[in-house]
């Protein structure tokens, strides 16, 4: 039984035993570092510089639309055609307005993500470290517990052996006392 024990807590086995040696107990790695891979390509920011060119209608550089544009002047489409160059401007600004939020807004999302990763990647480094610390400190009293279940078995052995021993002298004292009755009466 002692043997057996001994067998399953991974302390030295018996040579005697019939069972296999213990696999050796296999101490986990950190994993390796990632390789490094470049930054997927940015994608382009798209391109709005017709716009910033096209939004002024007032001044066409087309002869043909620069007279059709004279003929509504002169016909009173003028405040119109002002209403419409003011809109396409504002429109154009607020475009360019728009995809400097976009830009901005994504590459604080990116700093934020590469800041809680990396925070993350540390947290789970100290896991590690602390399931390493803890493994070691379990497989030290997993040996003390088997020591002392070994010590426990061994006092019972001897204890077994020393009552057997006992027996053996009752039993041979007590067939004495029988022959002995057995003769006198």
């Amino acid at each position: 039984m002692r043997d057996g024990v001994r067998d399953r807590a991974l302390l030295e086995p018996d040579p005697r035993s019939p069972l296999p040696p213990p696999a050796p107990v296999r101490t986990p790695q950190r994993m390796p570092p990632l390789p490094d891979t470049p930054p997927p390509a940015a994608l382009p920011r798209p391109d709005n510089s017709a716009l910033n060119t096209m939004w002024r209608i007032l001044d066409a550089p087309r002869r043909s639309l620069r007279g059709l544009l004279g003929r509504f002047r002169g016909g009173g489409a003028g405040a119109a055609l002002q209403r419409q160059q003011d809109f396409n401007a504002r429109q154009v600004q607020f475009d360019n307005e728009l995809l400097a939020y976009v830009e901005a807004r994504l590459d604080a999302t990116h700093r934020h993500y590469d800041r809680i990763l990396g925070l993350h990647g540390d947290h789970m480094g100290e896991i590690d470290e602390r399931h390493l610390i803890l493994q070691e400190e379990l497989v030290a009293h997993v040996h003390d517990l088997v020591k002392r279940i070994d010590l426990v078995l061994g006092r019972a052995e001897r204890g077994r052996l020393g009552l057997e021993s006992g027996l053996k002298d009752l039993r041979a004292r007590v067939a004495g006392l029988e022959e002995r009755l057995l003769r006198r009466g």
